[in-house]
C-alpha cells in the first residue's frame, strides 16, 4: 500500500514541505511517511508523536538515522502532556485512527499551529462512524474545522474510507 501522502500527491495536489519547516506529525506510527517529510525539510524538523510503544520501536530506529526527527511517545488527545516540549509549528500532519480525529486535530492546532500554518488531516471515516457513508463522515469533520480554509481529497482509490483534508490556518486554501 502506498503512503497517504503519496496518494495525495498522485491526485495532483502539490503538497511540498519547505526545507526549514517545523512539522508536528500526529500518529507517526513506524515512521515511513515521517521520514519522507524529514527528507524534504532538511534544515527543518519533524516531531513524530505516537501512542503505541510497539510502533515506537521502529520509529526510534528511523529517528536515530535522521537528525531532524524526534520520537515522542504521547497520546495526541492530551496535548497538555507535551505542550512544553514543542514550539509553534509550520505544519501539522495527522494520521490517527480515533473516533474524535477532528477534535484531536483542533486541540493540537490551537496550541501548536502558527497563524498561517498548514495541515493535512487524514480522515479514517470507519474509525469515526462505521454506520455512515464515508463521504458523510468527512463532511461532518470539515464542518468542525470552522475557521480553517479546507479542501478534501478522496483517497478511496488506494485507501478505502480515507480522505485527506488539506488546509491552512489563516483562511487561505493550499
Amino acid at each position: 500500500m502506498i503512503s497517504k501522502l503519496k496518494a495525495i500527491r498522485d491526485h495532483g495536489i502539490d503538497v511540498r514541505f519547505k526545507g526549514n519547516e517545523i512539522i508536528l506529525y500526529l500518529g507517526a506510527s513506524h515512521g515511513v511517511t515521517a521520514k519522507m517529510i524529514a527528507d524534504e525539510v532538511k534544515e527543518g524538523f519533524v516531531f513524530c508523536l505516537d501512542i503505541s510503544p510497539d510502533s515506537m520501536i521502529d520509529l526510534l530506529r528511523v529517528c536515530e538515522e535522521n537528525a531532524n526527527m524526534a520520537p515522542m511517545l504521547y497520546d495526541a488527545n492530551r496535548p497538555e502532556d507535551y505542550e512544553k516540549k514543542l514550539p509553534k509549528v509550520d505544519f501539522i500532519y495527522q494520521d490517527l485512527a480515533q473516533r474524535d480525529q477532528a477534535e484531536i486535530f483542533i486541540k493540537n492546532a490551537e496550541r501548536f499551529l502558527k497563524r498561517d500554518g498548514k495541515f493535512i488531516l487524514i480522515v479514517k471515516a470507519m474509525s469515526i462512524d462505521s454506520a455512515k457513508p464515508p463521504k458523510e463522515v468527512v463532511e461532518e469533520v470539515m464542518r468542525k474545522l470552522n475557521g480553517y480554509s479546507v479542501k478534501e481529497v478522496s483517497l478511496e482509490r488506494t485507501h478505502k474510507g480515507h480522505y485527506a483534508i488539506i488546509g491552512e490556518h489563516n483562511g487561505k486554501a493550499i
